[in-house]
Protein backbone atom coordinates (compact mmCIF):
# COMPACT_ATOMS: atom_id res chain seq x y z
CA UNK A 1 0.00 0.00 0.00
CA UNK A 2 1.28 3.47 -0.81
CA UNK A 3 1.26 6.09 1.91
CA UNK A 4 0.66 9.79 1.43
CA UNK A 5 3.57 11.88 2.80
CA UNK A 6 2.81 14.55 5.39
CA UNK A 7 4.78 17.11 3.39
CA UNK A 8 2.58 17.06 0.30
CA UNK A 9 2.71 19.39 -2.71
CA UNK A 10 -0.70 20.70 -1.63
CA UNK A 11 0.65 21.63 1.81
CA UNK A 12 3.66 23.31 0.24
CA UNK A 13 1.47 25.22 -2.23
CA UNK A 14 -0.85 26.43 0.54
CA UNK A 15 2.14 27.59 2.57
CA UNK A 16 3.64 29.40 -0.43
CA UNK A 17 0.30 31.06 -1.20
CA UNK A 18 -0.04 32.19 2.43
CA UNK A 19 3.53 33.48 2.54
CA UNK A 20 3.07 35.25 -0.80
CA UNK A 21 -0.12 36.91 0.41
CA UNK A 22 1.54 38.14 3.61
CA UNK A 23 4.53 39.43 1.69
CA UNK A 24 2.35 41.19 -0.87
CA UNK A 25 0.22 42.84 1.82
CA UNK A 26 3.30 44.07 3.69
CA UNK A 27 4.68 45.54 0.48
CA UNK A 28 1.48 47.46 -0.17
CA UNK A 29 1.38 48.81 3.38
CA UNK A 30 4.96 49.96 3.16
CA UNK A 31 4.74 51.62 -0.23
CA UNK A 32 1.09 52.30 -0.88
CA UNK A 33 1.97 52.05 -4.55
CA UNK A 34 1.44 48.58 -5.95
CA UNK A 35 1.90 49.76 -9.51
CA UNK A 36 5.33 51.20 -8.76
CA UNK A 37 6.39 48.01 -7.01
CA UNK A 38 5.40 45.88 -9.96
CA UNK A 39 7.14 48.22 -12.39
CA UNK A 40 10.37 48.04 -10.40
CA UNK A 41 10.24 44.23 -10.27
CA UNK A 42 9.73 44.07 -14.02
CA UNK A 43 12.65 46.39 -14.65
CA UNK A 44 15.11 44.51 -12.45
CA UNK A 45 16.10 41.40 -14.41
CA UNK A 46 18.73 40.38 -11.86
CA UNK A 47 16.49 39.98 -8.80
CA UNK A 48 13.03 39.02 -10.10
CA UNK A 49 12.57 35.59 -8.56
CA UNK A 50 11.05 32.88 -10.71
CA UNK A 51 7.79 31.44 -9.39
CA UNK A 52 5.88 28.45 -10.67
CA UNK A 53 3.00 26.10 -10.09
CA UNK A 54 2.67 22.35 -10.41
CA UNK A 55 0.78 21.34 -13.53
CA UNK A 56 -1.05 18.23 -12.40
CA UNK A 57 -3.69 17.61 -9.78
CA UNK A 58 -2.56 15.95 -6.58
CA UNK A 59 -3.24 12.22 -6.26
CA UNK A 60 -6.65 11.49 -4.77
CA UNK A 61 -6.15 7.77 -4.24
CA UNK A 62 -3.44 5.39 -3.17
CA UNK A 63 -1.24 4.16 -6.00
CA UNK A 64 -1.91 7.28 -8.08
CA UNK A 65 0.98 9.12 -9.72
CA UNK A 66 1.63 12.85 -10.08
CA UNK A 67 3.33 14.40 -13.08
CA UNK A 68 6.57 16.29 -12.46
CA UNK A 69 5.93 19.35 -14.65
CA UNK A 70 6.32 22.84 -13.16
CA UNK A 71 4.93 25.82 -15.10
CA UNK A 72 6.61 29.18 -14.54
CA UNK A 73 4.16 31.91 -13.48
CA UNK A 74 6.45 34.88 -12.89
CA UNK A 75 9.95 36.24 -12.56
CA UNK A 76 12.89 36.33 -14.95
CA UNK A 77 14.28 33.04 -16.27
CA UNK A 78 17.90 32.34 -17.13
CA UNK A 79 17.01 32.57 -20.82
CA UNK A 80 15.52 36.03 -20.31
CA UNK A 81 18.56 37.22 -18.37
CA UNK A 82 20.85 35.85 -21.07
CA UNK A 83 18.95 37.81 -23.73
CA UNK A 84 18.28 40.96 -21.71
CA UNK A 85 14.54 40.35 -21.42
CA UNK A 86 12.49 41.63 -18.49
CA UNK A 87 9.59 39.87 -16.82
CA UNK A 88 7.21 42.25 -18.57
CA UNK A 89 8.28 41.00 -21.99
CA UNK A 90 7.68 37.37 -21.07
CA UNK A 91 4.30 36.90 -22.65
CA UNK A 92 2.43 33.91 -24.00
CA UNK A 93 3.10 35.08 -27.56
CA UNK A 94 6.84 34.37 -27.43
CA UNK A 95 9.21 31.87 -25.75
CA UNK A 96 10.96 32.82 -22.51
CA UNK A 97 12.89 29.60 -21.85
CA UNK A 98 15.59 27.53 -23.48
CA UNK A 99 14.88 26.22 -26.97
CA UNK A 100 16.34 23.38 -29.06
CA UNK A 101 19.56 25.21 -29.99
CA UNK A 102 20.31 25.96 -26.33
CA UNK A 103 19.73 22.39 -25.20
CA UNK A 104 21.75 20.82 -27.99
CA UNK A 105 24.60 23.25 -27.31
CA UNK A 106 24.57 22.48 -23.59
CA UNK A 107 24.72 18.73 -24.14
CA UNK A 108 26.96 18.45 -27.19
CA UNK A 109 24.16 17.23 -29.44
CA UNK A 110 24.05 19.71 -32.34
CA UNK A 111 25.63 17.43 -34.93
CA UNK A 112 23.77 14.30 -33.80
CA UNK A 113 20.41 16.09 -33.77
CA UNK A 114 20.95 17.20 -37.36
CA UNK A 115 21.84 13.78 -38.73
CA UNK A 116 20.51 11.04 -36.40
CA UNK A 117 17.11 9.70 -35.42
CA UNK A 118 15.41 8.88 -38.71
CA UNK A 119 13.22 5.81 -38.38
CA UNK A 120 13.44 5.74 -34.58
CA UNK A 121 10.38 6.20 -32.35
CA UNK A 122 10.28 7.87 -28.96
CA UNK A 123 7.22 6.98 -26.88
CA UNK A 124 5.82 9.49 -24.40
CA UNK A 125 3.69 7.94 -21.65
CA UNK A 126 1.33 10.22 -19.75
CA UNK A 127 -2.13 10.14 -18.18
CA UNK A 128 -5.34 11.49 -19.70
CA UNK A 129 -5.81 13.14 -23.07
CA UNK A 130 -4.45 16.35 -24.53
CA UNK A 131 -6.88 17.22 -27.35
CA UNK A 132 -4.45 19.84 -28.72
CA UNK A 133 -1.33 17.70 -28.55
CA UNK A 134 -0.73 17.52 -32.30
CA UNK A 135 -1.54 21.14 -33.11
CA UNK A 136 0.54 22.43 -30.19
CA UNK A 137 3.43 20.22 -31.25
CA UNK A 138 3.14 21.67 -34.75
CA UNK A 139 3.33 25.22 -33.38
CA UNK A 140 6.46 24.44 -31.33
CA UNK A 141 8.23 22.75 -34.21
CA UNK A 142 7.27 25.44 -36.71
CA UNK A 143 8.56 28.22 -34.47
CA UNK A 144 11.95 26.57 -34.11
CA UNK A 145 12.23 25.47 -37.73
CA UNK A 146 11.96 21.74 -36.99
CA UNK A 147 10.54 19.33 -39.60
CA UNK A 148 6.80 18.75 -39.39
CA UNK A 149 5.73 15.80 -37.26
CA UNK A 150 2.09 14.98 -37.95
CA UNK A 151 -0.30 12.07 -38.13
CA UNK A 152 -0.60 12.69 -41.86
CA UNK A 153 3.12 12.28 -42.58
CA UNK A 154 3.45 9.29 -40.25
CA UNK A 155 5.73 11.01 -37.72
CA UNK A 156 3.20 11.50 -34.90
CA UNK A 157 0.76 9.03 -33.40
CA UNK A 158 -1.55 9.37 -30.39
CA UNK A 159 -3.12 6.27 -28.84
CA UNK A 160 -4.77 5.12 -25.64
CA UNK A 161 -3.20 2.56 -23.32
CA UNK A 162 -4.94 -0.13 -25.37
CA UNK A 163 -3.58 1.21 -28.66
CA UNK A 164 -6.83 2.80 -29.83
CA UNK A 165 -6.58 6.00 -31.85
CA UNK A 166 -10.25 6.89 -31.27
CA UNK A 167 -11.25 5.69 -27.78
CA UNK A 168 -9.02 8.12 -25.89
CA UNK A 169 -9.08 9.02 -22.19
CA UNK A 170 -10.86 12.07 -20.81
CA UNK A 171 -8.99 15.34 -21.25
CA UNK A 172 -7.10 17.00 -18.41
CA UNK A 173 -5.60 20.49 -18.52
CA UNK A 174 -2.75 19.82 -16.10
CA UNK A 175 -1.59 16.64 -17.80
CA UNK A 176 -1.96 18.41 -21.16
CA UNK A 177 0.79 20.78 -20.03
CA UNK A 178 2.90 17.76 -19.10
CA UNK A 179 2.24 16.19 -22.49
CA UNK A 180 3.25 19.36 -24.33
CA UNK A 181 6.46 19.55 -22.30
CA UNK A 182 7.33 15.95 -23.13
CA UNK A 183 6.55 16.22 -26.84
CA UNK A 184 8.48 19.46 -27.16
CA UNK A 185 11.59 18.10 -25.42
CA UNK A 186 11.59 15.01 -27.65
CA UNK A 187 11.34 17.33 -30.65
CA UNK A 188 14.09 19.63 -29.40
CA UNK A 189 16.63 16.84 -28.92
CA UNK A 190 15.69 14.41 -31.71
CA UNK A 191 13.82 16.34 -34.42
CA UNK A 192 14.15 13.48 -36.91
CA UNK A 193 12.57 10.92 -34.58
CA UNK A 194 8.96 9.79 -34.76
CA UNK A 195 6.87 10.30 -31.63
CA UNK A 196 4.13 8.07 -30.21
CA UNK A 197 2.05 9.54 -27.39
CA UNK A 198 0.45 6.82 -25.26
CA UNK A 199 -2.26 8.16 -22.96
CA UNK A 200 -3.26 6.16 -19.89
CA UNK A 201 -6.91 6.40 -18.86
CA UNK A 202 -5.92 7.54 -15.37
CA UNK A 203 -2.80 8.35 -13.36
CA UNK A 204 -2.77 5.02 -11.51
CA UNK A 205 0.43 2.98 -11.67
CA UNK A 206 -1.53 0.12 -13.18
CA UNK A 207 -2.83 2.22 -16.08
CA UNK A 208 0.43 4.09 -16.65
CA UNK A 209 2.28 0.77 -16.53
CA UNK A 210 -0.14 -0.69 -19.07
CA UNK A 211 0.61 2.32 -21.28
CA UNK A 212 4.35 1.58 -20.99
CA UNK A 213 3.72 -1.99 -22.14
CA UNK A 214 1.64 -0.69 -25.04
CA UNK A 215 4.40 1.71 -26.09
CA UNK A 216 6.87 -1.17 -26.24
CA UNK A 217 4.36 -3.38 -28.05
CA UNK A 218 4.01 -0.67 -30.69
CA UNK A 219 7.74 -0.82 -31.33
CA UNK A 220 9.20 2.08 -29.35
CA UNK A 221 12.78 1.51 -28.20
CA UNK A 222 12.82 4.72 -26.12
CA UNK A 223 10.06 5.36 -23.57
CA UNK A 224 9.84 8.50 -21.42
CA UNK A 225 7.88 8.65 -18.15
CA UNK A 226 7.54 12.00 -16.36
CA UNK A 227 5.63 11.02 -13.23
CA UNK A 228 6.14 9.45 -9.85
CA UNK A 229 4.80 8.66 -6.42
CA UNK A 230 5.80 7.15 -3.09
CA UNK A 231 7.54 3.82 -2.91
CA UNK A 232 5.71 0.71 -1.71
CA UNK A 233 6.17 -2.99 -1.17
CA UNK A 234 4.34 -3.54 -4.47
CA UNK A 235 7.17 -2.00 -6.50
CA UNK A 236 8.96 -5.28 -7.21
CA UNK A 237 5.79 -6.65 -8.81
CA UNK A 238 5.39 -3.44 -10.84
CA UNK A 239 8.99 -3.82 -11.99
CA UNK A 240 8.32 -7.20 -13.55
CA UNK A 241 4.86 -6.31 -14.84
CA UNK A 242 5.62 -2.97 -16.52
CA UNK A 243 9.31 -2.04 -16.72
CA UNK A 244 11.30 -5.19 -17.48
CA UNK A 245 11.80 -4.61 -21.21
CA UNK A 246 15.30 -5.62 -22.32
CA UNK A 247 16.53 -3.71 -25.36
CA UNK A 248 14.35 -0.68 -24.54
CA UNK A 249 15.60 2.56 -22.97
CA UNK A 250 13.01 3.57 -20.36
CA UNK A 251 13.57 6.89 -18.59
CA UNK A 252 11.75 8.11 -15.46
CA UNK A 253 11.75 11.44 -13.64
CA UNK A 254 13.47 11.38 -10.23
CA UNK A 255 10.88 13.76 -8.72
CA UNK A 256 10.56 17.44 -7.83
CA UNK A 257 10.13 17.43 -4.03
CA UNK A 258 13.79 17.46 -3.08
CA UNK A 259 15.69 14.66 -1.38
CA UNK A 260 13.76 11.38 -1.24
CA UNK A 261 13.18 8.32 -3.42
CA UNK A 262 10.22 7.96 -5.78
CA UNK A 263 8.79 5.12 -7.83
CA UNK A 264 9.03 4.23 -10.73
CA UNK A 265 12.40 6.05 -10.77
CA UNK A 266 13.46 3.42 -8.22
CA UNK A 267 12.83 0.56 -10.64
CA UNK A 268 16.06 -1.29 -11.33
CA UNK A 269 15.07 -1.58 -15.00
CA UNK A 270 14.83 2.15 -15.81
CA UNK A 271 17.17 5.09 -16.20
CA UNK A 272 16.34 7.40 -13.29
CA UNK A 273 16.83 11.01 -14.37
CA UNK A 274 17.70 13.78 -11.91
CA UNK A 275 17.57 17.53 -12.47
CA UNK A 276 20.05 20.37 -12.70
CA UNK A 277 20.17 24.14 -12.91
CA UNK A 278 21.69 25.06 -16.28
CA UNK A 279 23.16 28.47 -17.09
CA UNK A 280 25.25 29.90 -19.91
CA UNK A 281 28.83 30.67 -18.91
CA UNK A 282 32.23 31.71 -20.24
CA UNK A 283 33.67 28.21 -19.73
CA UNK A 284 35.01 26.16 -22.63
CA UNK A 285 31.77 24.19 -22.61
CA UNK A 286 29.75 27.42 -22.57
CA UNK A 287 27.44 26.17 -19.81
CA UNK A 288 27.58 25.32 -16.12
CA UNK A 289 25.34 23.04 -14.07
CA UNK A 290 24.63 22.41 -10.42
CA UNK A 291 22.07 20.37 -8.48
CA UNK A 292 18.59 21.85 -8.84
CA UNK A 293 17.32 22.88 -5.43
CA UNK A 294 14.97 25.74 -4.59
CA UNK A 295 14.23 24.66 -1.00
CA UNK A 296 14.37 21.53 1.13
CA UNK A 297 11.10 20.39 -0.43
CA UNK A 298 11.55 21.71 -3.98
CA UNK A 299 14.29 20.31 -6.14
CA UNK A 300 15.40 17.16 -7.87
CA UNK A 301 14.64 13.87 -6.18
CA UNK A 302 17.29 11.35 -5.16
CA UNK A 303 17.85 8.67 -2.59
CA UNK A 304 18.29 5.04 -1.64
CA UNK A 305 15.27 2.89 -2.41
CA UNK A 306 13.53 1.18 0.48
CA UNK A 307 12.38 -1.74 -1.66
CA UNK A 308 14.04 -2.15 -5.07
CA UNK A 309 17.14 -4.30 -5.33
CA UNK A 310 20.37 -2.77 -6.61
CA UNK A 311 21.16 -3.40 -10.28
CA UNK A 312 24.51 -5.07 -10.86
CA UNK A 313 25.93 -2.05 -12.69
CA UNK A 314 25.47 0.31 -9.73
CA UNK A 315 28.58 0.13 -7.58
CA UNK A 316 28.19 2.89 -4.97
CA UNK A 317 28.67 1.40 -1.52
CA UNK A 318 26.50 3.58 0.73
CA UNK A 319 23.19 2.18 -0.52
CA UNK A 320 22.62 -1.57 -0.62
CA UNK A 321 19.47 -1.17 -2.72
CA UNK A 322 18.65 0.80 -5.86
CA UNK A 323 20.08 4.32 -5.83
CA UNK A 324 18.44 7.29 -7.59
CA UNK A 325 19.49 8.86 -9.97
CA UNK A 326 21.57 7.50 -12.88
CA UNK A 327 22.04 10.63 -15.00
CA UNK A 328 20.50 14.09 -15.14
CA UNK A 329 19.60 17.10 -17.29
CA UNK A 330 18.09 20.56 -16.86
CA UNK A 331 15.03 20.72 -14.59
CA UNK A 332 15.16 23.97 -12.60
CA UNK A 333 12.17 26.15 -13.61
CA UNK A 334 14.40 29.21 -13.17
CA UNK A 335 16.57 27.80 -15.96
CA UNK A 336 13.58 26.27 -17.69
CA UNK A 337 12.60 25.30 -21.23
CA UNK A 338 10.09 26.79 -23.62
CA UNK A 339 6.86 24.86 -24.21
CA UNK A 340 3.78 25.53 -26.33
CA UNK A 341 0.43 24.48 -24.83
CA UNK A 342 -3.06 25.79 -25.55
CA UNK A 343 -5.40 23.33 -23.84
CA UNK A 344 -7.46 24.25 -20.79
CA UNK A 345 -6.95 26.86 -18.10
CA UNK A 346 -3.16 26.46 -18.17
CA UNK A 347 -2.93 26.55 -21.95
CA UNK A 348 -1.80 30.11 -22.51
CA UNK A 349 0.39 29.43 -25.54
CA UNK A 350 4.08 29.87 -24.83
CA UNK A 351 5.20 29.09 -21.30
CA UNK A 352 8.39 28.10 -19.53
CA UNK A 353 8.48 24.76 -17.74
CA UNK A 354 10.83 22.95 -15.42
CA UNK A 355 10.81 19.87 -13.23
CA UNK A 356 12.33 16.47 -13.86
CA UNK A 357 9.48 16.11 -16.33
CA UNK A 358 11.81 18.07 -18.63
CA UNK A 359 14.92 16.00 -17.95
CA UNK A 360 13.32 12.56 -18.49
CA UNK A 361 12.25 13.12 -22.14
CA UNK A 362 15.55 14.89 -22.85
CA UNK A 363 17.47 11.79 -21.80
CA UNK A 364 15.10 9.41 -23.61
CA UNK A 365 15.74 11.43 -26.76
CA UNK A 366 19.51 11.29 -26.27
CA UNK A 367 19.18 7.50 -26.18
CA UNK A 368 17.24 7.76 -29.44
CA UNK A 369 19.98 9.81 -31.08
CA UNK A 370 22.53 7.24 -29.91
CA UNK A 371 20.86 4.33 -31.68
CA UNK A 372 18.92 1.14 -31.02
CA UNK A 373 19.98 -0.59 -27.78
CA UNK A 374 21.49 -4.03 -28.21
CA UNK A 375 19.18 -7.01 -27.90
CA UNK A 376 18.70 -8.12 -24.31
CA UNK A 377 20.45 -5.07 -22.86
CA UNK A 378 19.33 -2.78 -20.06
CA UNK A 379 20.21 0.73 -21.30
CA UNK A 380 20.28 2.09 -17.73
CA UNK A 381 23.66 0.32 -17.59
CA UNK A 382 25.19 2.19 -20.53
CA UNK A 383 26.25 5.40 -18.73
CA UNK A 384 28.10 3.40 -16.06
CA UNK A 385 30.38 1.95 -18.74
CA UNK A 386 31.03 5.34 -20.39
CA UNK A 387 31.35 7.92 -17.61
CA UNK A 388 33.92 9.99 -19.49
CA UNK A 389 31.20 10.96 -21.98
CA UNK A 390 29.24 12.85 -19.32
CA UNK A 391 29.48 16.29 -17.72
CA UNK A 392 30.20 15.56 -14.07
CA UNK A 393 28.06 17.86 -11.90
CA UNK A 394 29.97 18.52 -8.69
CA UNK A 395 28.19 21.35 -6.87
CA UNK A 396 24.91 21.73 -4.98
CA UNK A 397 22.59 19.56 -2.93
CA UNK A 398 18.87 18.80 -2.79
CA UNK A 399 18.38 18.52 0.96
CA UNK A 400 19.80 16.97 4.11
CA UNK A 401 20.85 13.33 4.41
CA UNK A 402 23.02 11.17 6.68
CA UNK A 403 25.05 9.75 3.78
CA UNK A 404 26.44 12.80 2.02
CA UNK A 405 26.37 11.67 -1.62
CA UNK A 406 22.70 10.67 -1.38
CA UNK A 407 21.81 14.37 -1.51
CA UNK A 408 25.03 16.28 -2.32
CA UNK A 409 26.94 16.51 -5.58
CA UNK A 410 30.54 15.36 -5.66
CA UNK A 411 33.15 14.23 -8.18
CA UNK A 412 31.91 10.99 -9.72
CA UNK A 413 28.60 9.41 -8.82
CA UNK A 414 26.08 11.16 -6.56
CA UNK A 415 22.35 10.82 -5.97
CA UNK A 416 20.96 14.14 -7.24
CA UNK A 417 22.75 14.12 -10.63
CA UNK A 418 23.85 10.52 -10.96
CA UNK A 419 26.91 10.22 -13.17
CA UNK A 420 26.25 13.60 -14.79
CA UNK A 421 24.63 15.10 -17.88
CA UNK A 422 25.13 14.24 -21.57
CA UNK A 423 28.24 15.37 -23.43
CA UNK A 424 27.39 13.89 -26.78
CA UNK A 425 26.16 10.32 -27.23
CA UNK A 426 28.99 8.20 -25.88
CA UNK A 427 27.34 7.37 -22.55
CA UNK A 428 24.07 6.25 -24.12
CA UNK A 429 25.15 3.46 -26.48
CA UNK A 430 25.57 -0.22 -25.84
Amino acid sequence: MRTTPHNTPATRRRWRRTLSAVTATAALLLTGLATAAHAQAAADTSTSKVTWTRSCALPRHQDEMACNALRVTGGVTAFQKQHGMSAKTAEATSPSGYGPTDLRSAYGLASAAASNGSGRTIAIVDAYDDPNAESDLAAYRSHYGLPACTTANGCFKKVSQTGSTTALPTADSGWAGEISLDLDMASAICPNCHITLVEAKSASMANLGTAVNEAVALGAKYVSNSYGGGESSSDASYDSAYFNHPGVAITVSAGDAGYGAEYPAASKYVTAVGGTSLTASSTARGWTESVWRTSSTEGTGSGCSAYDTKPTWQTDTGCTRRMIADVSAVADPATGVSVYDTYGADGQGWATYGGTSASAPIIASVYALAGTPSTGSYPAKFPYANTSALNDVTSGSNGSCTTSYFCTARTGYDGPTGLGTPEGLGAFTG
